[in-house]
């Protein structure tokens, strides 16, 4: 039943409303002039947040799809992390317009001076190739293996923001450690199921030595 749901054209359309909710409160905001007495940090913060939001949801989307056997949630799996790319471009966008007027001397001062900033740009660029690669043309150009090591740099993106947020904020890091763990607990199930797979999988050797039994069974 909730397979058939999630194979729904109208589904898709449902999350593709949902993941612009952020941006469209942020809108309805600055037109009634309600952003917070700074509104450029108020913005920047809020994409901010999102954007690391979509990127542990992106995440989730393989181990939930396993656990729960929802093969189909796959199908939103590309969507969220185009989602994640357009609020970090926002994030992106918002320093280098507001806040830095796209004076490029004192950006470049920034990212030599400040390390959050550092970390913070490094996982942006990290995006772009993914955001680039993310349609079905790219993987049959790069092919399969190609493409999933590539699209792996998110993992180091998503540390990476973590790590950005964590070096951010100067006193209440109750935000950024959640997000850690979230990632954290992500990573370790990747790296457990890679484990497992690796363990149960039969060696050479042992596939060369059990087939002369199997040729005799037969």
């Amino acid at each position: 039943m909730l397979n058939s749901v999630l194979t729904s054209k109208w589904t898709k359309l449902v999350v593709f409303a949902a993941c612009l909710v952020p941006i469209a409160v942020l809108v309805w905001r600055g037109i009634h002039q309600d952003l917070t007495a700074d509104p450029i940090a108020f913005i920047t913060h809020t994409t901010g947040d999102w954007t690391i939001r979509f990127i542990v949801i992106t995440l989730a989307i393989t181990p939930l799809r396993k656990i729960l056997h929802l093969p189909q949630l796959i199908r939103f799996r590309r969507m969220l992390g185009l989602f994640a790319f357009f609020y970090v471009c926002l994030h992106f966008t918002t320093w280098i317009w507001l806040d830095k007027g796209f004076v490029w001397s004192e950006m470049w001062k920034d990212v030599e001076k400040r390390r959050f900033i550092t970390v913070g740009f490094t996982g942006f660029v990290l995006l772009i190739p993914l955001a680039i690669t993310s349609t079905a043309g790219w993987i049959r150009r790069l092919g399969g293996k190609r493409w999933q090591m590539l699209h792996r740099l998110v993992y180091v993106t998503a540390v990476l923001g973590v790590i950005h947020y964590y070096w951010l904020v100067k006193s209440d890091v109750r935000k950024p450690l959640f997000y850690g763990l979230l990632v954290a607990i992500l990573l370790a199930w990747r790296f457990a199921t890679w484990l497992i797979g690796r363990r149960s999988r039969p060696t050479a050797g042992s596939v060369r030595r059990e087939a002369p039994v199997t040729a005799e069974t037969a």
